[in-house]
């Protein structure tokens, strides 16, 4: 019998009362810590990524999606079949994961459910930066270097921490020739000198990763290890995927999106080599869909959704879940799956533990405006 307090784990959520201290405590030292957000863009489907295979409701609820293929992870939760890599990682307890998390966001719009996600705020653009570059603010100087594997820079990104970005580009490579022209051009002018400086310096750690290479997602976690893995190296990375936005056809396009993702968190994972146990990947979504299939095999905009811990450190080998249940009387509006855990407070134990700076401020930092968040403890 599953009861609404199901926690897969032996220790379950432990939780940190958060308190908010006049002044946010910076890292007392130089850290070899690297941290990588991917964010899944489009709304993921939570319930197809981790099934919860267990819940009496479940077969009935999900229809044609309950295809029971599944990689048990324990009792009640099993793991979608693409992700085979991160199985592997759960097995050797270098993968965690997070069922029914949420941010505040609770209306369903895209633009506005990922702009919560990305400024840690309560409502949509009531905050103008994002958690990522404040978490810069809190490392120590010299080690607050970050990079987005971006056309622009992300909102998680963006505030008074300047931030740099990369994307391969499908243009022809400028010749040795060029490069050199430009560099002379810019060797007198005190600000262009510097950005030109770091642009060449991150075409170096690049090195021969094609335009079309980056186009894959194995290419791009690759991309991102080259970046983080130098001692001189950004120390937090940002990647943006797309396309999980299920409404039709979500069986074979979901399997398709997460094959994709499976293959790039692996890929930072071999790049990364002997870095990858200083090393930790959140991959989260704005929302999650609905519990019922519609018309078209697919899924429409719900509430909460699943998160993922990856890395050498992280303490892994656990679902965590304050499970709700998928009992009609047991949905959130009669739709969605139940939040019960923050995604915020998810977000900042991770980071709190990771970066080894105390939760409380850790929140106060990443989360001023979100109201009564608790780090979740125990990831790390």
């Amino acid at each position: 019998m599953v009861t609404r307090r199901h926690f897969v784990s032996s220790a379950g959520l432990a939780m940190l009362g958060a308190t908010f201290a006049p002044r946010i405590a910076f890292a007392a030292a130089p850290t070899d810590k690297r941290f990588v957000f991917i964010i899944q863009r489009g709304a993921a489907d939570g319930l197809g990524t981790l099934v919860p295979y267990g819940d009496p409701a479940y077969a009935a609820v999900r229809g044609v999606l309950a295809d029971g293929q599944h990689q048990k992870l324990d009792g009640m939760f099993g793991l979608h079949p693409m992700l085979t890599q991160s199985a592997a990682m759960f097995r050797s307890k270098e993968a965690l994961f997070a069922h029914a998390v949420a941010s505040p966001y609770r209306d369903r719009s895209h633009f506005d459910g990922q702009n919560v996600l990305e400024t840690g705020g309560a409502q949509a653009y009531a905050v103008k930066d994002g958690w990522l570059n404040r978490l810069l603010t809190v490392l120590p100087q010299g080690d607050n270097r970050a990079i987005a594997i971006a056309a622009t820079v992300p909102m998680a990104l963006r505030g008074p921490v300047e931030v740099a970005s990369y994307a391969p580009s499908a243009l022809p490579d400028a010749t040795d020739d060029l490069l050199a022209r430009v560099t002379q051009l810019y060797q007198g002018d005190a600000q262009l000198h510097g950005l030109w400086e770091q642009a060449m310096a991150t075409r170096t750690l690049t090195g021969d990763l094609s335009a079309d290479d980056g186009r894959n997602a194995a290419a791009t976690g690759a991309l991102a290890a080259k970046l983080l893995a130098p001692a001189d190296g950004a120390r937090i990375a940002m990647i943006e995927t797309g396309g999980w936005d299920t409404h039709s056809g979500q069986q074979a396009r979901l399997g398709a999106q997460l094959r994709g993702l499976d293959a790039m968190v692996a890929a930072i994972k071999t790049g990364m080599g002997p870095a990858w146990k200083d090393t930790m990947v959140l991959v989260a979504t704005e929302f999650g869909r609905t519990v019922a299939v519609n018309g078209t095999g697919g899924t429409d905009h719900g509430t909460a959704s699943a998160a993922m811990l990856f890395g050498g450190g992280v303490k892994g080998g656990r679902v965590l879940a304050d499970w709700p249940g998928l009992a009609a009387a047991n949905l959130y509006e009669g739709r969605d799956l139940k939040p019960t855990t923050s995604l915020d407070g998810f977000i900042a134990g991770a980071v709190a533990a990771h970066f080894a700076i105390d939760p409380a401020r850790t929140v106060a930092a990443l989360f001023p405006k979100a109201g009564a968040v608790k780090a979740v403890e125990g990831l790390v």
